[in-house]
């Protein structure tokens, strides 16, 4: 799916996190990418707008990256969410991907891995 109508959220509270996560996809595909500073921000665009993927951190002020995936989950919001965080516990990933995530990558990002996420969902 090389596909500049494929939209996806960045959502980070970490400039340099977003940037480099913004550009991991660009080398990975062609998408249309916004960008997000903490969940309420992630959660009001998401309302506003389709998006096919989120990327999203859980370690956030305002709103972390759990009581997204659980608003997400409870509004019936369609998106692919990938969690992309320094938090590296078994129950926690755990726990993400039980609340609908596709996958857990460790920071900082890989982009073989994420690369290899995006193919085995057809995001490519």
């Amino acid at each position: 799916m090389n596909n500049p109508n494929f939209s996806i959220l960045v959502c980070d509270d970490s400039s340099i996190a977003r940037k480099q996560v913004v550009r991991c996809l660009g080398n990975c595909l062609s998408a249309d990418i916004q960008q997000a500073t903490n969940g309420r921000e992630a959660l009001a665009l998401l309302r506003e707008q389709n998006f096919d993927l989120l990327c999203l951190d859980l370690t956030m002020p305002e709103l972390d990256g759990v009581a997204v995936l659980e608003t997400i989950k409870a509004e019936k919001i369609e998106c692919f969410v990938i969690v992309i965080s320094a938090d590296i516990q078994a129950q926690m990933k755990q726990k993400v991907v039980s609340l609908g995530a596709i996958d857990f990558i460790d920071k900082p990002i890989d982009i073989v891995r994420l690369k290899a996420t995006l193919h085995k969902f057809g995001i490519h």
